[in-house]
């Protein structure tokens, strides 16, 4: 009996650990600007992400993208928006791959998102992409995809095959994806009770067709609300909670939307300068909590300096300050001290939490960014 409870001591401890991610896919129609938006609230052990902008070259399209600090080549994109308007991201699953392929071939999310990002148009050309890349692709991975057109879906992938899933056939224009395919092994994979918490926030929102990108980064990624348990807790007073199945986790990297243009129409041809002009890439890089949002824009000059890779070890400048914010929420060193939140760090009685000095601030950089947005043709 002793060990049956070190052992789920030990579960309860580590399963959170594995590579994780929240994300979704908002229809234009709930959205009030009247624009699609993909959403990823990422998770990893890359603890250092930065963004970078790449142009065009015989390789294929312009994009910006988010990428591991590590990364210096820029091999392996793990969201990210092309001159087209095409936008891609992912979320690992664990419950749809159903071969033998060894672990060392696969984890290939990043090389496919960036043949995507250089090739793909469309959601169909995204289809058309998985369809002919050589098999075993290497991952087992829920791709989310939006394009100009308004279009979006996911494609819940394996080595060999794929299932696609229309934002246009679900009647909430709504899709939330966690560590898990819906069309996969049942009762199997992770991200169960985060799905249900991003649903449930998102609901009043749905309800109103006021789905904006701040209520997914401020809202959202901020968010300490457990649906199993029925409570929020950031609203109990208790300084000490135990970082389990909230959306924003210890090994959340980044909070990161993409808000596209309101839809063409079929027929009508992508101008890369409307998309240049017109998408943004709202971005918080670290851990969401403690994160600032900042636009970035498909251009040369499109992505602000501190969330490039131009601090040692192709840091991001904005990404290490968050890093360094992070370690004040989980103070604790030893044992497993990265469990527990000190949530007097993020919300306080005297007003002073991260989250009560930056949600404010970010506020008003989407409203101020907008402005800008909307004075361009």
């Amino acid at each position: 009996m002793k060990h049956l409870f070190i052992a789920f001591c030990f579960f309860f401890l580590t399963c959170g650990d594995i590579t994780a991610c929240t994300s979704a896919i908002i229809g234009a129609e709930l959205n009030p600007y009247g624009r699609p938006l993909l959403w990823k609230n990422r998770d990893t052990d890359n603890t250092d992400n930065k963004i970078e902008y790449i142009p065009s070259s015989d390789e294929g399209f312009a994009y910006v993208a988010l990428f591991n600090s590590a990364d210096s080549l820029l091999d392996e994109a793990w969201m990210g928006m092309n001159e087209y308007g095409f936008a891609v991201m992912n979320t690992a699953s664990y419950n749809i791959k159903d071969d033998d392929v060894a672990p060392a071939d696969m984890d290939k999310e990043g090389l496919v998102m960036t043949a995507a990002l250089r090739k793909c148009k469309t959601v169909n050309d995204f289809q058309d992409l998985i369809e002919s890349l050589p098999k075993p692709l290497g991952v087992e991975a829920n791709f989310g995809v939006i394009d100009a057109f308004g279009n979006g879906a996911f494609f819940e992938t394996n080595n060999f095959t794929y299932n696609r899933v229309n934002l246009s056939d679900n009647p909430s224009h709504l899709l939330v994806r966690t560590n898990y395919s819906h069309t996969g092994r049942p009762d199997e994979g992770y991200g169960f009770v985060r799905e249900a918490n991003a649903c449930h926030l998102l609901e009043p929102f749905v309800q109103a067709k006021a789905v904006a990108p701040e209520v997914l980064t401020e809202v959202l990624s901020r968010s300490f609300y457990h649906d199993l348990l029925g409570k929020d807790f950031s609203t109990l007073n208790d300084r000490w909670v135990i970082d389990q199945d909230f959306i924003p986790r210890y090994k959340s990297t980044a909070t990161i939307v993409i808000e596209g243009i309101q839809p063409l129409q079929e027929g009508e041809v992508i101008n890369p300068e409307d998309i240049i002009g017109q998408y943004i890439m709202w971005s918080g890089l670290g851990y969401p909590p403690c994160s600032e949002i900042k636009p970035v824009w498909c251009s040369e000059e499109g992505v602000p300096t501190e969330l490039r890779g131009v601090a040692e070890n192709g840091h991001s400048p904005l990404a290490d300050i968050v890093k360094e914010r992070r370690a004040e929420v989980f103070p604790i060193t030893k044992g497993n001290g990265d469990k527990y939140i000190d949530m007097s760090r993020l919300t306080n009685e005297f007003g002073t939490g991260y989250i009560q000095k930056l949600v404010p601030q970010n506020l008003k950089t989407y409203e101020e960014t907008r402005k800008i947005r909307d004075q361009k043709p």
